[in-house]
């Protein structure tokens, strides 16, 4: 379920977290840009808007918004930390060529082991990658075919 802005600050206010304009943008930007970004996204796309605005504030207004349970980390490489709006339970599909990231639908109740009984699950990722359409019709055929097996 996509939650609104409103939502979302409501939210917000209601765990007591001050809606500061800073934050309120971060979290405007994640809403209306459901593109997994990094910091460095974010900071890019907000710099020139509010240039006071640090990298150090984006970070902190995130963690805020993970621990507040309205975003998530994702992580598919070691090196890169991005940032999803969307809580409810998919997968995550990362193109190897153009780095974007897709979401999908997978039913997360029919992901189990018989190997952890007595391990207690608190979070369950799905990730893929490869190429997505849009680098496999402007990749030459052999790369595509390659990156595909």
């Amino acid at each position: 379920m996509n939650r609104t802005f409103n939502e979302l600050a409501n939210e917000l206010k209601m765990k007591n977290i001050r809606l500061s304009h800073q934050r309120l943008k971060v979290l405007e930007y994640l809403i209306h840009n459901r593109c997994h970004p990094s910091v460095d996204n974010i900071y890019t796309a907000l710099h020139h808007e509010i240039p006071s605005l640090s990298k150090t504030t984006i970070y902190n207004t995130l963690n805020t918004l993970v621990e507040a349970g309205l975003v998530r980390v994702i992580t598919i490489e070691d090196n890169e930390t991005r940032y999803d709006i969307t809580m409810d339970d998919h997968g995550h599909f990362k193109c190897d060529h153009c780095g974007s990231i897709y979401d999908f639908d997978v039913d997360m109740s029919k992901l189990t082991t018989t190997t952890l009984k007595d391990f207690v699950v608190q979070d369950k990722n799905v990730y893929f990658k490869g190429i997505c359409p849009n680098c496999k019709v402007n990749l030459p055929f052999k790369e595509a075919d390659n990156k595909s097996e």
